[in-house]
């Protein structure tokens, strides 16, 4: 039977770092030993991942819901960055900012839940890769697959504001209309006497069509911005929303764990006094 080298990946890539090299190892042997040698080099050239590429990858496979919200998010982004003015989008990175900092940090609780803490380098790095996603579909892709061995990093100088301001085109072109019109008119002879010169009034009938085509193009346009800033601030409800209860969970998570730690500590005493007790 042929070795499935994307199922051994996504394998590979659910388990702890420490435990990568041996299996992995142990699967491109499999697959020598079956005589599929192209599969054995594939599966031998995956990398080990990072201990950020870790926590993300544990992040997109333990808490799905979160993570189509924040490619929802991501993509809602980068349409918006299309159509918005710098100010909106600057409003819009702080929303960005709350959401990778809440994935982050539940990045974070899940690594440690599995027993393998991550500091604060490690969880800087978790939302460099968050950002990245954010940035760009193709990284969104390939954090989004869970199978990362290094963390991803956002493009240089990302802010969430657009490398370059969409060009709109001009809303008139008097110059140009000037000189279609002097090359349809007739240059007088010089023997002759001058000719009364034509109006330079254009026709009315076209003058409004241009004028009508050019007013739906400006509704249309702005239709779409308006489409897509709503949009964007829907998913950032919904994201704010998610963050609100992610941040409630962490509150009892913990008061939990403080109750827990007072009620050994009382047993651990109770323990003791009755050890004491003649």
């Amino acid at each position: 039977m042929d070795v499935d080298v994307e199922a051994v990946a996504d394998e590979l890539y659910g388990l702890a770092p420490e435990r990568f090299t041996e299996v992995r190892n142990e699967q491109a042997a499999r697959a020598r030993k079956a005589g599929q040698a192209g599969a054995a080099k594939a599966i031998a050239a995956l990398r080990r991942p990072t201990r950020a590429a870790y926590a993300s990858n544990l992040l997109v496979r333990r808490r799905p819901e979160e993570v189509a919200a924040f490619l929802e998010l991501g993509e809602a982004l980068r349409r918006a960055q299309r159509s918005l003015d710098g100010g909106r989008l600057k409003a819009l990175s702080h929303q960005r900012h709350v959401v990778v900092a809440a994935l982050a940090r539940t990045a974070r609780q899940l690594a440690e839940g599995e027993g393998r803490p991550v500091g604060e380098g490690v969880v800087h790095e978790v939302e460099q890769t968050l950002h990245a996603a954010l940035a760009d579909s193709e990284a969104a892709a390939q954090w989004s697959g869970g199978r990362l061995s290094t963390g991803l990093e956002p493009p240089v100088g990302f802010t969430g504001l657009p490398e370059t301001a969409p060009v709109r085109p001009p809303r008139e072109r008097p110059a140009k209309q000037k000189q279609e019109q002097q090359r349809t008119e007739p240059e007088p002879e010089p023997s002759r006497e001058p000719e009364p010169k034509p109006s330079r009034e254009v026709e009315p009938k076209p003058s409004r069509e241009v004028e009508q085509r050019r007013a739906r193009a400006e509704r249309a346009r702005a239709e779409a911005e308006a489409a897509e800033l709503r949009a964007a601030e829907r998913v950032l409800a919904e994201a704010d929303e998610r963050v609100a209860e992610l941040e409630r969970q962490l509150r009892e998570a913990r008061t939990a764990r403080t109750g827990a730690r007072r009620a050994r500590a009382a047993a651990a005493d109770r323990a003791r006094d009755g050890d004491r007790a003649p």
